[in-house]
């Protein structure tokens, strides 16, 4: 859910809060929704437009975590932060757990199984974050419809520069932790993701690295009820990739956790 291929199958419920369910309006939600959570920004403005309509009553989050790195699949971050996240979000969280490596069958099946669980706790639709990239909305679309679920992407189709800018002038604060040098230089690893962040990216990149140039970690906003505490360790070099290790600040954590 938080991206693709690459715990317990069927997904871990971690980290109620609340009343397990949030709808920010008066009026009467119409579906139960499940919200694809990469625990980076275009998720959190995804949550935010739903929250804002009104329509949906959000009933937990679901992101896929690599078992064997004990982090949040292609963003790199741990899952301690992920469930802090959660907390102070207010939502369950349902981890959906894979193996390093893994295949399409396997991403899948265990997703399928998590849905499927969701499902039959009410959820109608899953939202999601994606901005423009046709292939993936199909592939999402595709995995819904063989489960008997709806999608909804709020953010579809909005020019990603003024949604870039729109995401920091809402207040909310996030940090790069993942870089494809392929695409951007490593030096953007660790930056903060804000204006001055913006006019150094190369023409080259999305604002909103929709095309996978960098991933974020959002640690505060108007959905959160208070800010993640996180403290930047080393800028490291993973399977082809750039990660910034963020770790809860004031805590104690394995280096290699």
């Amino acid at each position: 859910m938080s991206g693709g291929p690459g715990g317990a199958p069927g997904g871990t419920r971690t980290a109620p809060a609340g009343d397990g369910e949030r709808s920010d309006t008066a009026g009467p939600a119409v579906a139960r929704a499940a919200l694809g959570w990469s625990s980076g920004k275009d998720s959190a403005l995804a949550l935010d437009a739903v929250l804002r309509e009104g329509r949906l009553a959000v009933h937990a989050l679901v992101t896929t975590v690599t078992d064997a790195y004990d982090r949040v699949s292609m963003h790199g971050v741990r899952r301690a932060l992920l469930r802090e996240q959660c907390v102070a979000l207010g939502l369950p969280l349902v981890e959906v757990a894979i193996p390093s490596g893994c295949t399409n069958e396997i991403y899948e099946a265990r997703t399928a199984e998590a849905l499927g669980g969701l499902k039959r706790e009410g959820v109608e639709r899953l939202v999601f974050g994606d901005l423009f990239l046709e292939d993936v909305r199909q592939y999402r679309e595709d995995l819904a419809a063989r489960l008997g679920l709806a999608c909804e992407f709020p953010l579809w189709g909005r020019n990603t520069t003024e949604l870039a800018h729109a995401f920091i002038d809402a207040g909310f604060r996030a940090v790069v932790v993942c870089v494809d040098p392929r695409q951007l230089d490593p030096s953007f690893c660790g930056r903060a993701y804000d204006a001055a962040f913006l006019a150094d990216l190369p023409d080259t990149c999305d604002p909103c690295g929709e095309r996978g140039e960098f991933h974020t970690f959002v640690y505060d906003g108007p959905v959160f009820s208070r800010p993640v505490a996180v403290e930047r360790r080393a800028v490291v070099e993973r399977d082809g990739f750039w990660f910034a290790d963020l770790v809860p600040a004031g805590g104690s954590v394995d280096a290699e956790g």
